[in-house]
């Protein structure tokens, strides 16, 4: 009775999700579980904070163990008949078979060999673990110093790996090594007593003298190593040219980092054929923004006078925060009309730590978790101010708190009974598609107030679909640096520390910059194919809410989904 009650009371995409269960399905969904908390970047996540052995274990035997731990678990989901499993059992099967094989594939290509892609590395593991760890306890905080011991050790994996990269030509190009080395200087630079990575331990004085003994004595020795290597052995064989199809079997591995992180079969040509055409719809967009504000000049004097004109930049950085969190705010009061379903857990708004803001994204949601009290993060990049406009700020709001990522993640959490491949939110296609879907809805919702905040919309939208042009020029049509952001220059408001910032990252991680605008054009489609096919019975408040009730899925299975939602209601 008491389970029946709490079925009636969760959305009915949740009651879809839990399903009667399959004895033999729910016993390898447990061993995957199992296999994920140990190994937690196997399974597609990126905070090792969970993880029994303190920091990833990378090496080829290591990835080779997972690799046939992960098949021997595929094979045991293959042999599961399709008759014995309910229609959601089969969606959560068929998603994890999926994922297997991503992970199967990419151990394949031993991409270990790119330890680092640019601003993020493994070099911030540590960093990004000490932001997660709780230490209610002595016995916590001695737990602490042991993984802060174990650095070093994880640092020589890695040196490894990238050793191994030399040896077989797949390395970063000197642009993406630039930013690495700026991210570990820094690193290095700063006083141990000022070590982000102390802070688990605040109000413990004796843990905390011996923690910052073992900073002082064992880290910073292990991180000025590594960016000698880094700067020095590993720059030397830096490759020549930009993209990855410039390197042995590069061509290949980008074909299956498309099929990765945008969950369909689009080829790099037909990206790139879909990003000139969404440049040249939204460039139209952008022409009627113009007009609408009454400016007169032409396409390159409206950015000048974007660039220029005080009236769109912050003269502090408290004030930057403080437009953010009067967006939010603003957002929150028209979510109601468009979403029948809201997260329980608020969100900050808060600047980026100081020691990670130089080369940093222009801002980000940065989780939460509100079964442990504390809220969600929208965490906000507040250094060079001239180089972050305030018209850009309604739509970066929508995208990464609500009711893009934030909204995404907290009701996620919400539903501890889902499996957890559909409760974390690994696979861009689906977050980021969302999230820029969220930036497109603010136009319908009324969020955007003039043309600049509307141009700033279409700007970042711009951004994306530039991505998509820009990724695939890279990476395989030999696109050099200055015609890939000539893209961004000719065609949106970024700034010039955004564009070279951002182009660092499609150059370090080939692929993943597609999946926003792919993930988004797809949820597109499948709101105007519910739209056209269920007329005067379509109720947007239900279709958001469908979309999020899944946690995630590959934009093919979505598909289906959206498919039979639109025959439940004809």
């Amino acid at each position: 009775m008491i389970r029946a009650l709490r079925l009636f009371l969760l959305p009915i995409g949740a009651v879809l999700l839990l399903g009667a269960g399959s004895p033999d399905l729910d016993a390898l969904i447990a061993r995957y579980e199992h296999f994920s908390e140990r190994f937690p970047m196997e399974a597609g996540r990126s905070d090792p904070s969970h993880s029994p052995q303190g920091w990833p274990v990378e090496t080829p035997g290591g990835m080779a163990a997972r690799r046939a731990e992960l098949l021997a678990i595929d094979k045991a989901l293959a042999a599961l008949p399709d008759g014995a499993l309910a229609s959601e059992d089969r969606r959560n099967r068929d998603f994890l078979r999926h994922i297997i094989g991503w992970r199967v594939e990419g151990i394949g290509f031993d991409e270990r060999r790119f330890a680092f892609v640019a601003h993020e590395g493994f070099y911030n593991t540590p960093y990004y673990a000490a932001r997660g760890v709780e230490v209610r306890s002595d016995a916590d905080g001695r737990a602490w110093i042991a993984r802060l011991r174990g650095v070093p050790g994880y640092f020589a994996e890695q040196r490894a790996n990238l050793e191994r990269g030399i040896a077989t030509g797949w390395t970063q190009p000197a642009r993406v090594i630039d930013v690495a080395v700026a991210v570990l200087r820094k690193q290095v630079e700063r006083p141990a007593a000022e070590d982000p990575l102390l802070a688990p331990l605040r109000g413990r004085d004796a843990l905390l003298a011996e923690a910052r003994g073992v900073i002082e004595r064992e880290i910073r020795p292990a991180q000025r190593a590594i960016l000698a290597y880094v700067d020095g052995r590993y720059r030397a064989h830096a490759r020549k040219g930009l993209g990855i199809g410039t390197i042995r079997g590069g061509r290949g591995y980008y074909d299956f980092l498309l099929r990765y992180y945008t969950t369909t079969d689009l080829t790099a040509e037909q990206v790139h054929a879909l990003g000139l055409s969404e440049v040249k719809r939204i460039r139209g967009e952008m022409d009627r923004a113009i007009a609408e504000s009454g400016f007169k000049g032409s396409f390159v004097d409206w950015l000048r006078f974007l660039r220029t004109d005080p009236r769109f930049y912050a003269r502090s950085r408290e004030e930057l925060i403080e437009k953010y969190s009067a967006a939010a705010k603003r957002i929150d009061g028209v979510l109601p009309r468009w979403f029948a379903t809201l997260p329980r857990q608020p969100f900050t708004v808060e600047p980026v730590p100081p020691d990670l803001e130089e080369g940093y994204t222009t801002a980000r949601s940065g989780g939460g978790d509100f079964s442990r009290g504390f809220p969600g993060r929208f965490i906000v990049n507040t250094s060079h101010l001239d180089q972050r406009p305030l018209y850009e700020v309604p739509a970066l709001t929508l995208h990464e708190a609500a009711p893009g990522h934030h909204t995404h993640a907290a009701i996620a959490q919400e539903h501890p009974e889902w499996p957890s491949f559909r409760r974390q939110r690994d696979l861009l296609a689906f977050r980021e598609g969302w999230a820029l879907y969220a930036e497109r809805l603010g136009h319908e919702m009324g969020v955007y107030r003039d043309p600049y905040e509307a141009f700033g919309s279409l700007s970042t939208e711009m951004w994306r679909a530039c991505r998509m042009v820009v990724d695939t020029g890279i990476h395989v049509m030999g696109w050099s640096y200055e015609r890939a952001r000539a893209c961004f220059t000719e065609n949106t408001a970024l700034a010039d520390i955004n564009i070279d910032t951002e182009l660092a990252r499609y150059i370090g991680a080939p692929g993943g910059a597609v999946a926003y605008k792919v993930g988004e054009l797809r949820i597109v489609a499948l709101r105007h194919r519910a739209e056209a096919a269920l007329g005067d019975r379509f109720d947007i408040r239900a279709f958001h809410d469908l979309i999020l009730a899944q946690g995630q899925l590959p934009m093919t299975m979505l598909e289906t989904v959206v498919d039979d939602w639109i025959a439940a209601r004809k």
